[in-house]
């Protein structure tokens, strides 16, 4: 009887022991990074250009997701779009699908090859990525990368125009002046705003021939509510990051520049210096 107690007792210690040993190299309930009880820190959310859905297609994910902003972003970027500024887009958008109807009409029962099917299918990708990222935009910098979008579309819908009827790809130039929605400029132009001096204006084939035949062109008329008025989209500051998202990757082209950089020092033309410097 004694024997057997002796032999409990024995394998009680043995057991506490080995417990023991096992449980001090454990961190404490509650401690250490990955302790229970304590939730990992959580880290501050990072701005981002353009990161996240859709970068195969080249259109990024709106800005809020992802990785770290690029070196020498500009904070005004983020701040809060306008109710104005976002109704523009949303109206380039509605435009923009216009446009890809009218292609579909070029198009149909004509054989694509690969490189206008191509062009075809970004077009297309540019008219789902815009109306995505305007679901989730909130910022200055979202309005810019959805133009960008947008330009690349465009231009994606005159090379598809271009191949299927056997003429030479257009070359990638400015979208015209007085309107970025009405797509790549064809050529400059001379023309002078009201009391203006004549300059050369990048114009699209259409707003090329009105001033010629000595008509105005189309211009792109905002609502602007310091005025509380129509004024040509360059008098309304808030449509900065919208003219940088449809130009800004053509700050080299000489008549753009002239436009930017002083060249027009009247009115509201002095609001679009150093959109381009970004």
């Amino acid at each position: 009887m004694f024997s057997g107690i002796f032999t409990m007792m024995f394998i009680v210690i043995v057991v506490s022991v080995i417990l023991g040993i096992t449980r001090s190299g454990r961190p404490p309930l509650g401690g250490g990074p990955t302790g229970y009880g304590q939730l990992p820190p959580q880290q501050p959310p990072q701005l981002t250009q353009w990161g996240g859905f859709g970068n195969q297609l080249g259109y990024g994910a709106p800005v809020g997701y992802g990785a770290q902003p690029a070196q020498g972003y500009d904070p005004a970027a983020y701040q809060p779009m306008t109710p104005q500024v976002r109704d523009a887009v949303d109206r380039d958008i509605t435009s923009y699908g216009e446009q890809l109807r009218d292609l579909d009409l070029d198009v149909v029962g004509r054989e694509l090859d690969v490189t206008a099917q191509a062009d075809y299918s970004s077009a297309l990708d540019a008219y789902d990525g815009a109306k995505q990222q305007l679901q989730h935009a909130t910022t200055n910098a979202d309005v810019k990368r959805i133009a960008e979008i947008l330009e690349k579309g465009r231009y994606e819908i005159a090379c598809v125009k271009a191949r299927v009827n056997g003429h030479p790809v257009p070359a990638r130039r400015v979208p015209c002046f007085f309107d970025p929605a009405h797509g790549v400029s064809v050529e400059d132009v001379s023309w002078a705003p009201p009391g203006g001096s004549v300059r050369q204006v990048p114009a699209c084939a259409a707003d090329v021939q009105r001033i010629r035949t000595g008509n105005d062109p189309s211009i792109r008329m905002v609502y602007a509510a310091p005025q509380q008025q129509m004024v040509p989209y360059w008098e309304d500051r808030s449509y900065a990051p919208w003219a940088q998202g449809y130009y800004g990757r053509y700050g080299t082209d000489p008549a753009l520049r002239s436009l930017t950089h002083g060249a027009l020092m009247i009115g509201g033309f002095s609001l679009l210096m150093g959109l381009l410097d970004d």
